[in-house]
């Protein structure tokens, strides 16, 4: 069964005074009212999919606690099926215009994962599933990000980050023993003032997205 995820409340509130902002523009100058509102539609159009591939993910419902782990190999970035392809070409290309920029680069791009990334999937997947982080819980979620859109953001237009992956839900003393999987397709990543000009905010959301509505997923469950 596939959920299309629609808006928060305060993306709601969002779009009202946005749309009150733009009958007044309207007035002003019709060309302008138009770009804004195709910059607004392009940065709230995306929603992630959710669905079981296998199992019963019920099973967390009645836990108290989750512990979590995070994978990312074989992972496509962007246009690239091999994402270290990506890497190696942003490092190349930041080298050229400042010499060790690029190699700094790198190295943040990797430890956002476990900085940046992996807290915010797991805050909001704690705070929408009322549970608590434990190593020893009965149960671990191992979210595995196969692929990864950085976005961008330069003030005029802008394009959301994505990751789509899947998550298994095993027991955590048998961590071969899957008892439900489920794909996540196309969380978005975007501030709501939409100031994410660095790629790790944006990307950050994503993973905020995902844990958010995962949670919510399994609870309904």
């Amino acid at each position: 069964m596939v959920i299309p995820l629609l808006f928060s409340l305060s993306e709601y509130l969002y779009i009202f005074i946005v749309k009150i902002q733009l009958k007044t523009l309207m007035k002003i100058s019709f060309p302008i009212a138009v770009t804004i509102a195709l910059l607004f539609i392009a940065t709230i159009s995306d929603a992630q999919k959710i669905k079981i591939v296998d199992g019963d993910p019920s099973i967390l419902k009645d836990q108290t606690s989750i512990a979590f782990k995070f994978t990312y190999d074989n992972m496509a970035i962007g246009k690239f099926e091999n994402g270290q392809d990506y890497i190696d070409k942003k490092t190349e290309e930041y080298n050229a215009k400042q010499e060790g920029k690029g190699d700094r680069w790198a190295k943040e791009w990797v430890a956002n994962r476990e900085a940046r990334y992996q807290p915010k999937f797991i805050d909001l997947f704690l705070k929408y599933s009322s549970m608590s982080e434990a190593a020893d819980a009965k149960y671990t979620i191992i979210f595995h990000t196969s692929f990864t859109e950085a976005g961008y953001n330069v003030y005029i237009s802008r394009h959301n980050a994505e990751i789509s992956g899947e998550v298994m839900i095993v027991e955590t003393a048998h961590p071969d023993k899957v008892l439900a999987t489920i794909s996540i397709i196309k969380s978005p990543g975007r501030t709501f003032g939409g100031d994410d000009y660095d790629s790790g905010t944006r990307i950050a959301e994503s993973y905020a997205d995902a844990g958010k509505y995962l949670a919510k997923f399994i609870m309904k469950k």
